[in-house]
């Protein structure tokens, strides 16, 4: 009884020196790359989602290969715009021994393929000017003919319609419906990462908060042992201990120090791991500082999980499950392109257009002309009616030439007086109309490049459908798991808790008994380790909890709805 009173008079009077090795070290909580004096990042789970969805590289990359198949479709429906051309040109023609001649001509047009039937039209107005006199003949003769330029306008619409081929569905069109289910697919694709990102930014947030939970259980495991070490030193200046006792403290000190150690580089690997999801740039200063996660596992002991209503959840939100189900679609759609390019191809064309023409000079008045002209020397007629005469003069010299007959030819008419400006109006005469209609059908005798394709539309099909029920058996398999892991998990949690509460009773008797001589050291430690492990498991078995939570809703595809986020 007295060494006891001389014992605690000394821890009293004479405070105890910290072990060299100790006083030596450097701070065993320090991290690399983390400045202790920056100001650290006060982060709730929300938070750290949120700056993931906005951050994270990763769901980056997804939604820009989103944008970049909205971008494919939108060219693909860039067929369907209206395309408008004009084609200005000017020709001169030289003949050896005759006038060169000089052409113009504007021709316009507007092409669109239609978005139901798969067929085509074409509007076209041309306009030309030509000074041929080959061209000028094909219209009109006599007087006007080679004599001024001729003006050509032309305004009509080109039609081209398949009645069977191609009618449903065409090329254009197939790509257009594949491109909308390759839009939905990457959408589907964005979804599924945004949800992996946001499970691994959710577990590496518990992962970080066991991490710091686990480093402060051992160092106030450390912390304990030094005072076991101040006690020690006490009774062995008392004389109550020897002092090989110290030496057992000390190794317990460096043991329990080193792993403090192993807790900081847990702490350390499990920030750097939530940071690279959280931030975007390597070198923003975010990344020298120390992150606080405040959130803690609550845990709710009466939570249950329905596994029917789970499997459920899965089959109807899983974005790898609703991809393949796409890609059938998709191929439906080849399948019914195939099967459309075997039936024999016909097409209906049709054409209006409106013709008009005028000149620019012509004689409008009445011509009388004679029927033979010209150098007897090149037009027979002309040297017959030479001959002619002169053998009236041979045989009567008082006799009078025979001259050419002569015919009136009509002026032209006022309408086909006064270049583009007149053409342009003559198309819109009576008499200007144009119009055919007419049929194209063609047929190959053996159309094997469709028929095989049409084959391995269905071969694929069948291939599509078996990796559906394979991946529903295995969304199965992991959402069958994941509620074991969650219930599994919650009854953890219940068996730590209990055993660090037993853990809390024995240190507290055991510390009791060493007090009062009847204990040892060894067991004291025994003691304390063993309620620092049932600390760190407890709230192991938390954050695995949590954890087992964030796979559930992830095998479910319900994290999104769970953490209140909705993608536009």
């Amino acid at each position: 009884m007295k060494k006891a009173i001389i014992f605690w008079i000394f821890i009293l009077i004479f405070p105890v020196k910290s072990q060299d090795f100790l006083s030596k070290a450097e701070n065993p909580t320090t991290r690399v790359g983390v400045q202790s004096d920056a100001t650290p990042l006060v982060l709730k789970l929300e938070e750290a989602i949120k700056l993931a969805l906005e951050n994270n590289n990763e769901i980056e990359i997804a939604r820009n290969e989103v944008k970049l198949q909205e971008s494919q479709l939108k060219s693909l429906l860039g067929t369907f715009d209206p395309v408008f051309t004009v084609t200005p040109q000017f020709t001169r023609t030289s003949t050896t021994g005759s006038r060169a001649s000089d052409d113009f001509r504007v021709n316009a047009a507007m092409t669109k393929f239609l978005r139901y039937g798969g067929g085509s039209y074409r509007i076209f107005f041309n306009n030309v000017q030509t000074e041929n006199t080959f061209s000028q003949a094909q219209i009109s003769s006599g007087a006007a003919s080679g004599t001024s330029k001729l003006y050509s306008s032309n305004l009509g619409i080109s039609i081209t319609q398949p009645l069977w081929r191609n009618f449903l569905i065409d090329e254009n069109r197939r790509q257009i419906k594949i491109q909308r289910k390759r839009l939905t697919q990457s959408d589907a694709d964005f979804r599924r990462q945004v949800i992996e990102i946001i499970s691994r930014v959710q577990k590496a947030y518990w992962d970080l908060v066991f991490a710091l939970k686990d480093q402060q259980n051992k160092v106030a495991n450390l912390n304990l042992s030094k005072e076991n070490l101040r006690q020690i030193e006490a009774k062995i200046a008392a004389g109550l201990s020897a002092p090989i006792a110290k030496a057992e403290v000390n190794t317990e000190i460096a043991n329990r120090e080193a792993e403090v150690l192993l807790a900081v580089q847990q702490v350390s690997i499990a920030e750097n791991t939530l940071k690279g999801l959280i931030f975007k740039d390597t070198n923003t200063e975010d990344w020298k500082k120390s992150i606080i996660p405040v959130d803690e596992p609550i845990f709710d002991e009466n939570e249950k999980v329905d596994l029917e209503d789970a499997i459920t959840q899965a089959m109807r939100n899983r974005p790898e499950l609703k991809r393949l189900k796409l890609e059938l679609e998709i191929n439906k759609i080849d399948k019914d392109f195939f099967k459309n390019q075997t039936q024999p191809q016909i097409d209906l064309t049709a054409n209006l257009s409106l013709n008009g023409f005028s000149f620019g000079k012509i004689n409008t008045q009445p011509q009388t002309l004679p029927i033979i002209s010209g150098n007897p020397a090149t037009n027979p007629d002309a040297f017959l009616l030479q001959q002619i005469n002169l053998v009236r003069a041979n045989l009567n010299p008082s006799l009078p030439p025979v001259s050419s007959p002569v015919v009136t030819i009509p002026g032209s008419p006022n309408f086909l007086s006064g270049g583009f400006n007149r053409s342009i109006a003559n198309m819109f005469r009576k008499d200007a109309p144009n119009y055919s209609f007419g049929l194209t059908i063609s047929f190959p005798f053996k159309n094997q490049v469709a028929e095989a394709n049409l084959a391995s539309s269905e071969i694929n099909k069948q291939r599509i459908e078996a990796q559906i029920r394979s991946t529903e058996q295995g969304i199965l398999t992991e959402v069958r798991n994941a509620v074991q892991a969650v219930e599994t998990a919650r009854q953890r949690v219940l068996a730590a808790r209990q055993a660090r509460k037993n853990a809390e009773i024995q240190l507290e008797g055991e510390r009791k008994l060493f007090e009062a001589g009847r204990s040892t050291t060894f067991l004291l430690f025994q003691r304390e380790n063993a309620l620092a492990n049932a600390k760190n498991a407890e709230i192991r078995a938390e954050t695995d909890y949590k954890k087992a939570i964030v796979d559930l809703q992830k095998a479910t595809s319900t994290i999104l709805q769970a953490n209140n986020i909705e993608i536009r």
